[in-house]
């Protein structure tokens, strides 16, 4: 008999102060102190751990763990904010530990930020307004998502690295620590930060054979990797987006290869920096000035 069967009420501590209005699922247990407003929907067997407050609405799918501290849905830091209903969705099986922080989304973002499933946000983690995170991603202590930022699947970022607003990630990418993060970040790669500027270093290969990718998926990746970032390539001095369209014209392609290829053509055409997500903002700051049109 696993513990929803035993438990099938919510269990909450005397000290916690729930909103009656809030829906909880089952098995749910909510710790001292524990903070849930009315607009709150909480899945099946989610544990609160104690002081954890979650507000605005925001909906968490079953099996989510929350420790000390997190403060989840509360209103955004954007200065356009206007106190519309945003909305903030979590998927299945998340852990949030201490003092991690998610803000909804804003009229101006599409009014939602979305958490997909089976992600651990460390220690002091922030996810800003209208971000999107995929599944199965990392994200270690102090990691700083800005507003807009898209995050595929597989991702592994370092501690305290930071990411601007409107910056989109490619599936298992691997961030390091300390990091910058500007503009899009390939899939499959590891960005490091550098003197001047972030890098993509190589392919994450550890982490895509721990995902089972094959030693053939991961060659081709590394080939295309030469081709396109190697010292070898820079001191070519042939640009990026021109030997991504090349690879893309070739027979037989790696359909990882092609991911990446795709991925690199599309950041590349929209948005400052490369950043696809800023090509889709509605306050249009790129705009020219009249003395400038």
């Amino acid at each position: 008999m696993n513990r929803l069967e035993r438990e099938p009420e919510a269990r909450i501590h005397p000290s916690a102060i729930v909103d009656p209005r809030a829906e909880l699922g089952r098995g749910v247990i909510i710790g001292p102190y524990c903070v849930i407003s009315g607009g709150v929907q909480v899945g099946d067997g989610c544990h609160l751990h104690h002081q954890v407050t979650i507000d605005g609405h925001t909906k968490v799918g079953p099996g989510c763990e929350f420790f000390p501290g997190a403060v989840i849905g509360m209103k955004p830091q954007d200065l356009k904010y206007r106190g519309e209903p945003t909305r903030l969705e979590i998927g299945t099986g998340n852990v949030f530990r201490e003092w991690v922080t998610v803000h909804p989304g804003t009229a101006g973002g599409g009014g939602i930020t979305r958490i997909g499933d089976h992600n651990h946000l460390l220690v002091g983690v922030h996810v800003a307004h209208d971000c999107q995170v995929g599944n199965h991603c990392i994200l270690a202590n102090q990691v700083q998502l800005a507003g807009h930022v898209k995050v595929e699947d597989y991702v592994t970022f370092g501690g305290q690295s930071g990411v601007h607003h409107f910056v989109t990630i490619g599936r298992h990418a691997m961030i390091g620590g300390l990091t910058r993060v500007t503009a899009d970040i390939p899939p499959f790669m590891i960005f490091v930060a550098a003197r001047t500027h972030g890098r993509v270093r190589f392919v994450n290969g550890v982490g895509l054979k721990r995902c089972g990718f094959t030693e053939e998926q991961i060659a081709a990746l590394k080939g295309a990797w030469a081709r396109l970032y190697s010292r070898r390539a820079r001191l070519n001095g042939k640009p990026i987006l021109p030997t991504a369209q090349e690879i893309l014209a070739e027979d037989d392609l790696d359909e990882n290869v092609r991911y990446l290829c795709e991925f690199i053509v599309r950041s590349a055409a929209h948005g400052r920096h490369g950043r696809y997500l800023e090509s889709l903002r509605s306050d249009k700051v790129n705009a020219p000035r009249p003395d400038q049109a």
